[in-house]
């Protein structure tokens, strides 16, 4: 083999062994977020967007769509398990009008563009306050004994008790055997934050009374943990037995508990108050990558952007990749462009090869973004 043969065969050997950059964005149809942007479109105007969407994420230089196809029990695809969305069509359970399945074409036009789709589930969220249709259809009538409603328009899957987690569990795995996706994803919404039932407990009282309790289940947040726990180690092992190549993926609020790391002094603590443990997943390798919400700068003096990078790096002892997700509406204009830019770099130089984008709608308002992205860390 001449010396050119050999040039080439090593070139192409490190073009290929070197890792694939994640570069993603959420988009949102929870209250209409990002798509589509509003309920009740036609079809076509529905493709319109997602096309838009796609496009804007091609032209980027990105790889992956996050998108979120289950905000409150209901279904932005086809299924005989949950209603159609009201955030899809103005009503829960009305198909699309003409019918075509969203999920499909957004996986079809995406992979097309050699772009990549993890559909996005809310595992336990039954109803969102700015859902205008609760019928018949609406799990709240369908299966109310699974669901609690809250002070403040929300009603909620019982995570504890087993009926309502095979309901969950049976949705992702409907998704991974039916539809091409690359992964599924779960964010931070566990347990309801607080605020949603205007401070007070989860009303599941009367479960944990009849709950068998033991010395590693002796208190009710111990309790609420545990089936948090199970039902991410059931996922990952259902998806992985369905389809080994579909990925999962988990966003967790970015703080693990106050004080963790020591300079993190916040009043919140998703693991006593919706009861999510991702240092435990981490740990366990439950999942195949975690985007913990690092939706600080890099400046903040409280919650500084590689100051929590680092301890998530820390934590990561099963090697799964830490792909973080940013808040681009920090700021904007030029200032937006600079700390986006400046936390990308902070990432390659830990070798967290992957960022995750909050959301759509601040990446399609800042068209100078974009073009910073692909000339500066997105060029291929």
């Amino acid at each position: 083999m001449n010396l050119l043969k050999i040039f080439f065969l090593l070139f192409f050997i490190n073009i290929f062994s070197q890792e694939l950059e994640f570069r993603a964005v959420w988009v949102a149809s929870v209250a209409n977020i990002n798509w589509p942007s509003e309920p009740g479109l036609s079809a076509d105007k529905q493709k319109e967007e997602a096309i838009s969407i796609i496009e804007s994420v091609k032209n980027t230089n990105m790889n992956t769509i996050i998108l979120q196809v289950r905000p409150q029990c209901d279904a932005l695809y086809y299924s005989e398990i949950e209603p159609w969305s009201y955030f899809l069509t103005g009503e829960t359970g009305l198909p699309p009008e003409p019918f075509y399945d969203p999920l499909k074409f957004w996986i079809d036009e995406s992979h097309k563009r050699d772009i990549k789709i993890h559909a996005w589930l809310n595992p336990y969220r039954a109803n969102h306050p700015q859902n205008k249709s609760i019928n018949q259809k609406s799990i709240i009538n369908t299966k109310n004994e699974l669901v609690f409603e809250l002070k403040n328009g929300y009603w909620w899957l019982n995570p504890t008790d087993k009926n309502a987690m095979q309901h969950s569990l049976n949705v992702v795995y409907d998704i991974v055997k039916r539809y091409d996706i690359d992964g599924i994803h779960f964010d931070d919404y566990f347990y309801p934050y607080p605020s949603y039932n205007n401070g007070e407990d989860f009303p599941d009282h009367e479960l944990w009374k009849k709950s068998k309790k033991n010395i590693f289940v002796n208190n009710k947040n111990n309790w609420r943990r545990k089936s948090v726990n199970s039902f991410i180690k059931e996922v990952n092992k259902g998806i992985k037995k369905i389809k080994p190549h579909v990925i999962f993926g988990i966003s967790p609020f970015g703080i693990w508990r106050p004080k963790y790391p020591n300079i993190a002094d916040t009043s919140f603590d998703q693991y006593d108050m919706i009861f999510a443990d991702p240092k435990k997943w981490l740990k366990r390798g439950w999942a195949d990558y975690f985007s913990p919400q690092l939706y600080w700068t890099i400046d903040n003096s409280k919650y500084s952007y590689p100051i929590l990078l680092d301890w998530w790096n820390s934590q990561n002892k099963k090697n799964k990749k830490i792909w973080p997700g940013i808040r681009l509406s920090n700021y904007s204009g030029k200032d937006q462009i600079k700390e986006v830019i400046n936390q990308i770099k902070i990432n390659k130089s830990k070798n967290n090869l992957g960022i995750v984008f909050w959301s759509f709608n601040e990446l399609k308002n800042n068209p100078e973004l974009s073009k910073a992205l692909v000339d500066e860390h997105f060029k291929n």
